[in-house]
C-alpha cells in the first residue's frame, strides 16, 4: 500500500506540471504575438502622430510667416511721408522711401518683391523679380478687395513656385491713398519641415508643365519646385512617381522598398488662395528601416524569455510540490498529539517558517500551534482578569475625582435632588450664590430656593426637560437661571434629579437693551421714525384728535459744515432734551437728520400752540459754544390737528410738513397752524396728490431707469452708467424727479423709492451682456440712516446672481455731512459689502475738502456748476484742479457731470479727470438700449 500511494502521489505531481507546460505554452505564443502587435500599432500610430504634427507645424509656419509679412507690410503702409507720397502723385517720393527700405526688406526679412499701388490701383513702384501674381485675373480683384475693405489680406500662390502674397492698405489724413504689396517664396519653410522633421522634404506644384524640364513628373502632373538633397531625393521621387498614382499618398503614409531599405512618403497639402488651381504639397519621405528591425528584435527577445520562463516555471513548480507534500504528511501525523495534549510536542516539533506566500498547509501549521497557546493561556487569563479590575477601580475614583472637580470649577449651577425636591449634592457655585453650605443646603428643597412659582419632578423625571426661574441671590440681586433637569437612575427603587443650571441674567439685560434700542434713536435716545410712524398709525383713528408737531432745525447744516458732525451731534441730544422736558405724557421722536416729530394723543389745537411756543422760546435759549463759535438751535415747526387736517397718517404728516415749510416762511413767529382756508390752496392739493401718486407708482411699478453712459476720458469708453429715476405720466411722456422727490423726502416716501431703485438697478447689470460693466444708482439721505439697507441689499444681490463691484451707490455730499456719523457707518456697510461709493455734487458745501478724507468714497463726481462754466471762470478752473489734485492724492477717481459742449474737454484732460458725463456725450435713454440682454 506504501508504494501504491508513492505512485498515486508522483502521478498527481506530474498530471500537475503537464497541464501548466500545456497553458504556458499557449500564453507564451499570445504573448509574443500581442508584443508584436502592439509594437506595430505603437509605431503606426506614432508615425499618424508625427504626420498630423507636421500637417500642423507647416499651416503654423505659414500662419506665421504671413503674420510677420504683414507686420512689415503694416510698418511700411503707416509711413506718414509715403501715404503723404502718394496722396500728392509724388511717385519719385514713393520710389525714394521704398528703395532705402528695400536692402532690410531683402535681407532681414527674405522679401523677394514689393510693389506700391496709388488709389486708382496703379503700381507705382515695383522692387525684385517680375511677379507671378501682378498676371493673374484676380490679382486686381483681390487688391481692389484689400483697399475697399481697408483691412490687410494675404494668400499664398504656387505656379512655378509658392509665393506668400500680403496686401495692406495705406492710410494717409484718414483717405486711403493706395495699397502696398509684399511677397516671399516657401523656401525657409521648406527648409525649417526638413530639420524638424527629419525627413527628406519635396515641395510639388500641381499645374502646368514646368519651365524646369528635367524636374517635372508627367504622372502625377506636378513638378518639383523645391527638394533637399536633390541628387538622391529626385530620382527616388521619380522612381516613386512610376509606380503609385500621387493619391495613395494623400491622407496616409505610403510603403515603399528601395534598395533593402523601407521609406514612408507622405504628402501634407497647401491652400493656394486661389479657385482654378489644385493645392500644392510638400512631400515628406522618411526612412522607417531601423525602427522596423527594433521591432523585429523586440519580439525576438520577447519570445526567447518566454520561453526561459516556461522553463523556470515548470522546474519551480516541481520544487514547490515536492516541498510541500513532505510538509503535509509532517502535520498529519502530529496532528492526534493535540488530542493527548502533549502540547510542548507540538511545540517543539513544529517550527514556525517565514515564507513571502502563505497557502492553506501554513494555515494548517499555524492554527495547529495556536490552539495549542490559547488552551494554555485560559489557565493565567483568570489571573489577568484580576489584576484589569483593579485597575478598574483606581480608574473610576479618578473619574469621580474628576466629576467632582468639573462640577466645582464650572461656572454653572449643579445639583441633584430626589423626587420630593430634597437636595442630595451640590457644587461650590450653589453654595456661593445662596450663601448656605453644602450641609444646609441638604436640610432645603429645589422648590424653596431655586423654583418658587411651579416644579413638576415627576414630569421632569420621565423625560427631562428645561425651565427657567427667578430668584434672590445672597448679593441681593434677582438672577433669572435656566435649568436643564435629566432623570438620573441609582436604582430601580430611587430616582434622582441632576439640574444644571446656567445664569442668564446678562443676556436678558441685553435683549431688553436690544428691544429698547430697536424702537429708539441711538444718538438723542427719543423715539425713531418707525415707532413714531407705528404710533401714529394706532392714534389715527375714528372717532380720535390730537395733534402733531413737525420741527426742522434751521441752518443745521451749517453746524455741521463749520464745526464738524460732533457739535452738530451735541446740539441734536440738547434740541432732544429741551423736547422731552417740554413734551410731558406725549411721544417725542427724531425722524432722521434734524427733523424731529410730536404726537400728541387727546390734545386741541390751542394745547398744540401753546407747546409749540414753549419750544421755540426754550430753543432759542439753547446754543453750543465751541471753537470760538456759538451756534443757536432755532427751529421751524408746523402743526397739524387730526382729523381736521388730515384722517390718514400719512396725509396728517405731509400737512404737518406743509405748515413747517410755511413757518420757515415766518421768522418772526417761527410756528404755523394750518388754517382750513390754507387747505384748498393748489400747493397742498399738489403734495397730496404727489404722495397718492408715488404709492400708486410703487405698487403698480410706474417708475422707471434711464440709463446715461459714462465714459472714461483717456479713451472714451463707457465703464459705467448712471440710472436716472423717472416716472411715467398718464400720458406716456416721462416726468423729471425734481417734480415729485421733494415731496418724497418730505413725507418719508423716498425710503421706499430707494428700495425699488436698489432692486431695480441690481436686475439691470444682472441683464447687462457686457459683464464688465458697472451701474451707479441714486441713494437718498434718509436712505443714509436706514440700518436695514446693506442687508436688504446683500439680499438681492444673492437672488440676482450679481456681483457688488458692479453697483456704484451714489450719495450728495450734503446728504452725507447732515448727519455724518450715521452716514459714514452705513457707507462703510455698504463697501465692506463690496460695491463701491461715489460723492455726488462735490463742492458745493463749505467743508468739501474736509469730508472728502471722512467719508468712505471710490469716485468724486465734481458738480456741474463748475464744469459747464470751465472755459470762462479761471476760479472754476482752480476749483476743478484742486478737487482733482486732491481725490489722486487720496486714491479717489474723478468724475466730470454736465459736460454740454466740446470746449470744456481740453481743460479735464489737462487736469487728469478719470470721466466724463453730459449730453454732449450722451443722453438718458431706456435700458433696452444700451446692452441688456
Amino acid at each position: 500500500m506504501h508504494a501504491k500511494g508513492r505512485s498515486f502521489r508522483l502521478d498527481l505531481k506530474w498530471r500537475a506540471m503537464l497541464l501548466t507546460s500545456l497553458l504556458l505554452l499557449a500564453l507564451t505564443s499570445l504573448i509574443v504575438w500581442v508584443s508584436n502587435h502592439s509594437l506595430m500599432s505603437q509605431f503606426q500610430q506614432s508615425r499618424d502622430e508625427f504626420y498630423s504634427n507636421q500637417s500642423q507645424e507647416v499651416s503654423f509656419n505659414i500662419q506665421r510667416s504671413a503674420d510677420v509679412m504683414r507686420q512689415m507690410a503694416g510698418m511700411i503702409a503707416s509711413s506718414e511721408d509715403l501715404g503723404h507720397a502718394l496722396l500728392n502723385h509724388n511717385e519719385a517720393g514713393v520710389e525714394a522711401i521704398i528703395k532705402a527700405l528695400w536692402p532690410t526688406l531683402q535681407l532681414d526679412v527674405g522679401i523677394d518683391d514689393i510693389v506700391v499701388y496709388n488709389r486708382n490701383l496703379t503700381p507705382i513702384v515695383a522692387m525684385g523679380r517680375k511677379l507671378e501674381f501682378s498676371s493673374r485675373v484676380d490679382s486686381k480683384e483681390w487688391i481692389e478687395g484689400v483697399l475697399s475693405n481697408e483691412k490687410p489680406s494675404d494668400r499664398l500662390l504656387c505656379v512655378e513656385a509658392c509665393q506668400q502674397y500680403v496686401a495692406v492698405p495705406i492710410l494717409a489724413q484718414g483717405v486711403d491713398a493706395g495699397v502696398v504689396m509684399i511677397s516671399r517664396s516657401l523656401a525657409d519653410i521648406t527648409r525649417y519641415l526638413q530639420k524638424s522633421s527629419g525627413s527628406e522634404v519635396a515641395l510639388l506644384v500641381n499645374s502646368g508643365k514646368s519651365s524646369v524640364e528635367g524636374r517635372y513628373l508627367p504622372r502625377w502632373g506636378a513638378y518639383l519646385a523645391a527638394l533637399t538633397h536633390e541628387s538622391t531625393v529626385f530620382p527616388f521621387i521619380k522612381k516613386l512617381s512610376q509606380q503609385f498614382d500621387f493619391s495613395a499618398t494623400q491622407g496616409k503614409s505610403l510603403s515603399y522598398n528601395d534598395g533593402g531599405r523601407k521609406y514612408e512618403v507622405a504628402s501634407i497639402a497647401l491652400g493656394t488662395g486661389s479657385d482654378d488651381r489644385s493645392p500644392s504639397y510638400f512631400l515628406l519621405i522618411s526612412d522607417v528601416t531601423n525602427q522596423l528591425k527594433e521591432i523585429a528584435k523586440t519580439t525576438q527577445a520577447i519570445l526567447t524569455i518566454s520561453l526561459i520562463g516556461w522553463a523556470a516555471a515548470e522546474i519551480l513548480l516541481y520544487l514547490i510540490l515536492r516541498y510541500r507534500m513532505g510538509r503535509l504528511r509532517e502535520i498529519s501525523r502530529k496532528l492526534p498529539l493535540l488530542a493527548e495534549r502533549e502540547y510542548n510536542v507540538m511545540r517543539r516539533s513544529i517550527k514556525a517558517r517565514k515564507s513571502l506566500f502563505v497557502d492553506e498547509i501554513d494555515a494548517l501549521e499555524t492554527t495547529a500551534v495556536e490552539l495549542e497557546v490559547k488552551l494554555e493561556s485560559l489557565e493565567s487569563e483568570v489571573g489577568k482578569r484580576g489584576v484589569q479590575l483593579e485597575a478598574r477601580v483606581k480608574e473610576l475614583a479618578r473619574e469621580r475625582d474628576f466629576i467632582r472637580g468639573l462640577m466645582n470649577t464650572a461656572q454653572v449651577l449643579v445639583l441633584t435632588h430626589r423626587r420630593d425636591g430634597r437636595i442630595t449634592l451640590t457644587n461650590h457655585l450653589c453654595q456661593a450664590i445662596t450663601g448656605l453650605s453644602d450641609e444646609a443646603l441638604q436640610q432645603r428643597t429645589f422648590q424653596q430656593l431655586f423654583s418658587t412659582d411651579f416644579f413638576n419632578a415627576d414630569e421632569f423625571l420621565s423625560i427631562g426637560g428645561q425651565q427657567e426661574s427667578h430668584f434672590m441671590a445672597v448679593d441681593g440681586i434677582v438672577r433669572t437661571i435656566v435649568w436643564y433637569h435629566t432623570p438620573l437612575r441609582i436604582d430601580e427603587n430611587c430616582q434622582e434629579l441632576i439640574s444644571v443650571g446656567v445664569d442668564i441674567t446678562e443676556r436678558k439685560l441685553a435683549e431688553s437693551r436690544l428691544a429698547w434700542l430697536a424702537n429708539r434713536d441711538p444718538l438723542t435716545e427719543l423715539y425713531n421714525r418707525r415707532f413714531f410712524e407705528e404710533a401714529l398709525q394706532r392714534a389715527v383713528v375714528t372717532g380720535a384728535f390730537g395733534a402733531v408737531l413737525y420741527l426742522d432745525l434751521d441752518r443745521f447744516k451749517d453746524v455741521n459744515e463749520l464745526s464738524g458732525h460732533q457739535t452738530g451731534d451735541q446740539l441734536l441730544r440738547a434740541v432732544a432734551s429741551t423736547l422731552s422736558g417740554l413734551s410731558h405724557g406725549s411721544i417725542v421722536a427724531r425722524l432722521g437728520g434734524d427733523e424731529f416729530a410730536v404726537l400728541m394723543e387727546h390734545t386741541s389745537t390751542d394745547t398744540a400752540v401753546d407747546l409749540a411756543r414753549k419750544i421755540v422760546d426754550h430753543l432759542d435759549q439753547q446754543s453750543v459754544h465751541i471753537h470760538g463759535r456759538t451756534h443757536r438751535a432755532s427751529a421751524s415747526i408746523g402743526i397739524a390737528a387730526y382729523p381736521d387736517h388730515g384722517d390718514r397718517p400719512d396725509e396728517l404728516m405731509a400737512n404737518a410738513d406743509y405748515a413747517m415749510y410755511k413757518a420757515k416762511a415766518d421768522m418772526a413767529k417761527r410756528w404755523h397752524l394750518l388754517q382750513p382756508d390754507q387747505q384748498d390752496r393748489e400747493e397742498l392739493k399738489q403734495r397730496v396728490f404727489w404722495a397718492e401718486r408715488i404709492r400708486s407708482a410703487l405698487l403698480y411699478d410706474q417708475f422707471e431707469l434711464m440709463l446715461q453712459p459714462i465714459f472714461r476720458l483717456i479713451d472714451f469708453n463707457i465703464q459705467h452708467y448712471e440710472a436716472l429715476l423717472r416716472l411715467r405720466g398718464d400720458d406716456g411722456e416721462y416726468l423729471s424727479p425734481g417734480a415729485f422727490i421733494p415731496i418724497a423726502e418730505r413725507n418719508g416716501q423716498i425710503a421706499a423709492i430707494d428700495r425699488w431703485v436698489v432692486a431695480k438697478g441690481i436686475e439691470l447689470i444682472s441683464k447687462f451682456t457686457d459683464g464688465s460693466i458697472s451701474l451707479a444708482i441714486n441713494l437718498s439721505g434718509q436712505s443714509l440712516q436706514d440700518k436695514e439697507l446693506v442687508p436688504f441689499m446683500e439680499s438681492e444681490f444673492g437672488k440676482r446672481g450679481v456681483e457688488p463691484r458692479r453697483l456704484i451707490v451714489e450719495v450728495t455730499e450734503t446728504a452725507a455731512v447732515t448727519d455724518f456719523t450715521s452716514a459714514r457707518g452705513v457707507l462703510e456697510d455698504i463697501r465692506r459689502l463690496g460695491c463701491q461709493v461715489a460723492l455726488d455734487d462735490f463742492g458745493v458745501g463749505f467743508s468739501s475738502f474736509y469730508y472728502l478724507g471722512q467719508l468712505p468714497s471710490d469716485y468724486i463726481k465734481i458738480d456741474g456748476s463748475f464744469i459747464t462754466t470751465l472755459p470762462d471762470s479761471a476760479e472754476n478752473q482752480l476749483i476743478v484742479r484742486a478737487i482733482a489734485d486732491i481725490a489722486k492724492g487720496l486714491g479717489k477717481k474723478t468724475v466730470a457731470e454736465f459736460v454740454d459742449k466740446p470746449s470744456i474737454l481740453p481743460y479735464l484732460r489737462k487736469y487728469n479727470i478719470d470721466y466724463v458725463q453730459g449730453f454732449y456725450l450722451g443722453r438718458p435713454q431706456p435700458a433696452t438700449e444700451v446692452g441688456i440682454g
